[in-house]
């Protein structure tokens, strides 16, 4: 009982230096604050993919961000630094990627698939589609005859 009592203070202890060190530390000149904040809107999270390196908490998003500013203060661009991330990274970095050859699946195979769906859809319902239900001619007096003979035998 006593080394897991020993184990949880140490957890508890150990828990602010945990935090501490995932806290992101801003610029302190504003303007260099605010074009980093944009950029970080722009990266895609490696770990989250979902996210934006802003909204994620994984520890690859916070060692981007304080990549994002350490180039900042160095005096880059913020396409410099999204170069700079793209040619370490990939398309895949950028939440919005180039359209490029290697990227045309992922920026017109959605509409594609969506019109090909519609249109598979359409053909269908074209095909399947059901005649209004015809009005059948009347019996003529022949045949109203023999109909009468059939229905008569059946009579007991």
């Amino acid at each position: 009982m006593r080394p897991v009592l020993i184990l949880a203070l140490a957890l508890l202890l150990a828990w602010p230096m945990a935090v501490e060190a995932a806290v992101d530390r801003p610029l302190e000149d504003a303007a260099l604050e605010t074009r980093a904040l944009r950029l970080h809107q722009e990266i895609r999270c490696l770990v989250c993919q979902g996210q934006s390196i802003g909204d994620s908490n994984a520890e690859l998003a916070y060692d981007l961000r304080q990549l994002v500013r350490e180039r900042l203060s160095a005096g880059d661009s913020d396409d410099a630094v999204l170069d700079y991330l793209h040619q370490r990274y990939g398309d895949f970095v950028l939440l919005e990627p180039p359209v490029n050859p290697g990227t045309y699946a992922l920026w017109f195979g959605p509409p594609l698939l969506l019109v090909i769906g519609g249109l598979m859809v359409f053909l269908y319902h074209r095909r399947n589609r059901r005649p209004a239900a015809a009005v059948p001619a009347p019996l003529s007096e022949a045949e109203r005859r023999a109909l009468d003979a059939l229905v008569g035998e059946d009579k007991p």
